[in-house]
């Protein structure tokens, strides 16, 4: 082996700030960070939760700036947020679960000083996670720009019924679809919403996204993998009360004529994984492949 680890001077700690044990287990991460003399620095509701102090607090906002590595406390929600703030700094995350295992946040509590000691000593395998950027337009003015991590989804609002819209890849005209709405989808987002609409699971390491139709008038109307580098276009064609969301993090009302934009963000993601992850068995864990039907 013989190299070096890598050097993380600057660890910011991020943790989901209403769960009951986040105190506890922030303490545990600074007990561990402390032993390492790095810099440790947390956005300020962190270092509200927090116990045991940061060497500094900085809005989420600029953490990115200032970190060379993040470790999210909480869920894959706080993980995501995170993760948009922080790839176009390059930084990467590594997630600690507060309650059940993430699809994200692979280190349970109750392992957390093994697999942070393992992060820090560079005992890890780094992934790159495709994150989506997507726009809407209204004629020639942009109404949102904003990053996805797992997806981003046209849909009817809860009182409009289904919408008509048309899509193409990079300029070719696909379909026109009357559904409830279309998810386009990347590896990470192929898990979440994307999979409880019958969408593929897309292994993280391919460069694709989905396009899955929800609830299709017509049953011809497919998921679709494409290659990542593709520009997707939807075009609201009718509809009510349509809306796009990025992430469920930001949205967008639509009208008919306005088009949302989708393709793969500049920078992607890094995740940090303990040496030993694998994305099959955590896949097993949380889709729960391995409980026998009775």
């Amino acid at each position: 082996m013989g190299s070096m680890p890598p050097a993380f001077k600057t660890v910011a700690v991020v943790g989901k700030s209403d769960a009951a044990s986040l105190p506890d287990v922030l303490d545990q991460v600074v007990g561990v960070l402390r032993k390492r003399s790095v810099a440790i620095v947390m956005d300020p509701p962190t270092a509200g939760a927090s116990r045991a102090k940061p060497d500094a607090a900085v809005e989420l906002a600029q953490l990115g700036a200032r970190a060379d590595l993040v470790i999210v406390v909480g869920g894959d929600g706080t993980l995501i947020s995170c993760a948009r703030l922080m790839a176009e700094h390059d930084v990467p995350l590594v997630g600690v679960n507060l309650g059940r295992l993430g699809f994200l946040t692979d280190i349970p509590a109750d392992a957390l000083e093994e697999g942070i000691c393992a992060v820090l000593e560079g005992e890890f395998t780094a992934e790159q996670r495709t994150m989506l950027q997507g726009t809407v337009r209204r004629g020639r003015k942009t109404l949102i720009s904003a990053l996805a991590f797992n997806d981003v989804v046209v849909s009817r609002g809860a009182m409009g019924s289904m919408i008509e819209f048309a899509v193409t890849v990079d300029g070719e005209f696909i379909y026109s679809l009357r559904a409830d709405g279309l998810i386009v989808a990347t590896p990470t987002g192929s898990t979440a919403y994307a999979l409880s609409a019958g969408g593929p699971i897309l292994h993280p390491a391919l460069q694709a996204l989905a396009l899955v139709p929800i609830s299709p008038h017509t049953l011809s109307n497919r998921p679709i993998a494409i290659r990542s580098t593709s520009k997707v276009e939807i075009t609201l064609v009718r509809g009510v009360d349509a809306r796009a969301n990025f992430d469920v993090q930001a949205h967008s009302q639509l009208e008919p004529g306005d088009v949302v934009s989708v393709c793969a963000a500049p920078h992607p993601a890094t995740l940090l994984h303990p040496k030993g992850y694998r994305y099959f068995s955590m896949l097993r864990r949380k889709l729960r492949w391995n409980e026998r039907t009775s």
